[in-house]
């Protein structure tokens, strides 16, 4: 049987449409975040994730011509989350070191500060040489942890799932110092409830430790992804769009060196 020629043309036309909306169907990548380390990431009380990390994945994003969604994860799992497929990529401040280089791949980095020690203003603690014997917190799996680790091994050291969770201790008296990121420090302690302590130094930075900046990580062998990321990363540092978002966080560039 012949189909008349209008049907031909209808269906030709209907063919179109579907692989033209097929073609205009955004990819949709899927990232992980901790929501729990102000001004980096943060999960505010209504829901909203706010921070560079976010405002800079959004960037990233769009650059990239992608939708993005977020997922929250607590910190310690949040490597396992990604290698269970839970999301496509880390955006959380993680720091690009040789031990996650063999769970993950990452892109080049989008920051670099280094860490810092604080102590609560009216310690006796003048110098690091008086941290020993005294009890240091830390978030677990942090770099930071790590680094308390092997350079205060004459302290004490207490680990939290949070940062918020060893502010708490600093303020209460019930940890003597503490090690972190020396802006996450900085924006806590500008705070009211950061008015307790102060920075006593920051510290030289271990790069086996600390590594080279933070990254945005992938599973392991998904390297065009961290490629992606690391061409937007570029972009938005080119066209303006990084400086932007830095400004609104910082009064200096956290790119660093």
């Amino acid at each position: 049987m012949r189909t008349p020629n209008r049907f031909l043309a209808a269906a030709s036309i209907a063919a179109l449409s579907l692989f033209a909306g097929s073609a205009m169907a955004q990819e949709k990548i899927i990232i992980g975040t901790e929501g729990a380390y102000p001004p980096f990431n943060n999960l505010e009380a209504d829901g909203t994730l706010v921070g560079f990390d976010i405002d800079i994945a959004n960037a990233l994003c769009e650059e990239m011509k992608v939708t993005c969604e977020f997922v929250t994860q607590d910190w310690d799992g949040i490597i396992p989350a990604l290698q269970a497929k839970k999301f496509d990529a880390i955006i959380a401040s993680m720091s690009i070191t040789p031990e996650r280089l063999e769970k993950v791949d990452f892109s080049k980095k989008y920051y670099n500060t280094p860490p810092a020690v604080a102590v609560p203003k009216d310690s006796p603690i003048a110098s690091l040489e008086d941290l020993k014997g005294k009890s240091v917190g830390a978030q677990s799996s942090t770099t930071h942890a790590n680094y308390a680790e092997k350079h205060m091994a004459d302290s004490e050291l207490k680990l939290y799932p949070t940062a918020d969770e060893y502010k708490l201790d600093l303020e209460g008296g019930r940890v003597d110092a503490v090690v972190d990121d020396i802006v996450v420090l900085s924006e806590w302690l500008a705070t009211d409830a950061g008015s307790c302590c102060k920075i006593l130094t920051p510290l030289e930075v271990d790069v086996e430790i600390n590594g080279e900046g933070a990254g945005i990580a992938v599973r392991k062998g998904e390297t065009e992804l961290a490629d992606r990321f690391s061409a937007a990363i570029e972009a938005i540092r080119a066209n303006g769009k990084y400086a932007e978002i830095n400004a609104k966080y910082f009064d200096f560039d956290v790119y660093g060196e």
